[in-house]
């Protein structure tokens, strides 16, 4: 909730005055975070979709759902229907939550860490952010994984430009590089 309330006292107010919108309906906001893990060995573990699930729903604290495959694809032996991976799309205030613990407590516990690209934008206001592990996550107990897996991380914002979602990504916390 802490997110959630800087975005009303501080971030509006300081994306008003620097781009100089009209309406309060301008300012972007961030609509939706989507959290993808694909599991490559899927294939021949079944259960390997199932405990990627589970760490995803410690993370995000939301039950995640499962991806299949939409057709078959000989040279990769994947058939349709196949799990492929689990996805989750956060709003509101679990969004804000979630967005809160990865630049304040996970980021920084990646090793040699020097902020995220800045240059991961779409063209359409959206940012896209890589993780190899999710280790970096303080809920996530070295023990009991099975596997070290990456994720995909989507910001989805109303903006219109790519700087006015940088702008408002900074303001939320996120450790851009120079």
């Amino acid at each position: 909730m802490r997110l959630e309330e800087k975005y009303t006292k501080e971030i509006k107010d300081a994306m008003m005055s620097k781009f100089n919108y009209k309406s309060v309906m301008q300012i972007p906001k961030l609509v939706k975070v989507v959290v993808n893990m694909g599991v490559s060995d899927a294939r021949e573990n079944s259960k390997a979709c199932d405990s990627a699930a589970a760490d995803l729903a410690l993370i995000t604290g939301q039950k995640p759902i499962i991806t299949k495959a939409r057709k078959s694809v000989a040279t990769f032996k994947v058939r349709e229907g196949m799990n492929l991976g689990c996805k989750v799309t956060l709003r509101s205030s679990k969004m804000y939550e979630f967005v809160d613990r990865l630049f304040n407590a996970a980021l920084p516990r990646v090793r040699d860490f020097r902020g995220i690209n800045p240059n991961s934008f779409d063209g359409r206001g959206n940012y896209n952010l890589g993780i190899k592990e999710q280790l970096i996550f303080p809920e996530i107990e070295y023990d009991k994984i099975d596997k070290l897996r990456g994720m995909d991380i989507t910001f989805v914002t109303t903006a219109e430009t790519d700087e006015e979602a940088k702008e408002l990504l900074t303001l939320m916390g996120a450790p851009f590089t120079k």
